[in-house]
């Protein structure tokens, strides 16, 4: 893909928005639209708040369409830190559905892509005689980054594996209403993980024997993180990885709706809550972009709004 940057600047600035730049070239060419945080302690610079029909022209000037992304088209990768605050406030369901998709899909393909080559370079690893010590440290700090204490490479297969995009963006419309939520708009909570630490959000009317809070985030993309990173190594999801490295090992296609049935214990409503997500991902045919992938590019250009 090749953006035309002069013409997508004088697209943005039409529509009102300022202060853009361009940062160096790097490996792919990527749009992160950074916008004004609140109530976070660190600010970054050159922003402004991106309002949900901005976005969709956005969307629409870099011809990022789901029919298209459906069809086998890769994924652009455009990075939106913040949800717009009214996306809810957008009429026609279809568009605010299709607007939350095309938002978390990239921040999901991001992190996939990631684990993608980090299971590569294990691999790689695994298949040597010898080591080297860079090898030993990456090896290390992946088994921290997966909590396993006993350097069981076996377990680190099993949990170092990607997420079904489907499965993810039926948890984050789940738990965030599509976006409209108090904790998603407030504090990038898209999957509602809880917290005990004084850095989350109290929910309203919240019952007396219960002292949680929902975790916050500066940007969209930490929520994906710490949501794959639960999946990765929580006690509670230890079936799902299990069946999902079975299917990987019979050389099977992994789709959501093969492991959602493991995601039981994500809610106190148990088996409710996963025919919920088998519910959203049919009706919403999110399984077609179990196979997205993201667009690789020479350029990385990055604009903060």
């Amino acid at each position: 893909m090749k953006l035309n940057l002069p013409m997508l600047l004088k697209s943005i600035s039409q529509r009102k928005l300022i202060k853009l730049k361009k940062l160096k070239p790097k490996k792919k060419q990527e749009i992160e639209i950074i916008q004004e945080p609140k109530n976070f302690s660190s600010k970054p610079d050159d922003s402004i708040s991106l309002n949900a029909e901005t976005a969709l022209n956005l969307f629409e000037d870099l011809n990022y369409n789901l029919k298209n992304v459906r069809a086998g088209q890769k994924v652009k990768p455009i990075y939106l830190t913040k949800l717009p605050k009214d996306i809810g406030k957008l009429g026609d369901v279809r568009k605010k559905r299709e607007l939350f998709i095309k938002i978390v899909l990239p921040l999901i393909l991001y992190e996939n892509e990631k684990i993608i080559e980090d299971r590569k370079k294990l691999f790689k690893i695994l298949g040597k005689s010898f080591n080297s010590p860079g090898e030993r440290v990456w090896l290390k700090r992946r088994f921290k980054e997966y909590k396993i204490g006993d350097k069981d490479l076996g377990e680190l297969k099993t949990r170092m594996d990607t997420i079904p995009a489907s499965i993810a963006i039926a948890q984050a419309a789940n738990e965030s209403g599509w976006g409209t939520s108090r904790f998603a708009l407030e504090g990038n909570a898209l999957f509602g993980q809880w917290t005990w630490s004084k850095k989350g959000i109290s929910p309203s009317n919240q019952d007396t024997d219960k002292n949680h809070k929902i975790l916050q985030f500066q940007i969209l993309k930490a929520s994906v993180r710490a949501y794959k990173n639960n999946l990765n190594t929580h006690d509670a999801y230890k079936e799902f990885r299990e069946t999902r490295a079975k299917l990987r090992q019979s050389d099977k296609k992994i789709t959501g709706l093969d492991l959602v049935k493991y995601l039981q214990n994500y809610s106190e409503i148990g088996d409710r809550y996963t025919k919920i997500l088998e519910k959203i991902i049919t009706l919403n045919s999110l399984t077609d972009f179990d196979n997205a992938n993201l667009l690789s590019t020479r350029m990385k250009v990055e604009i903060a709004l």
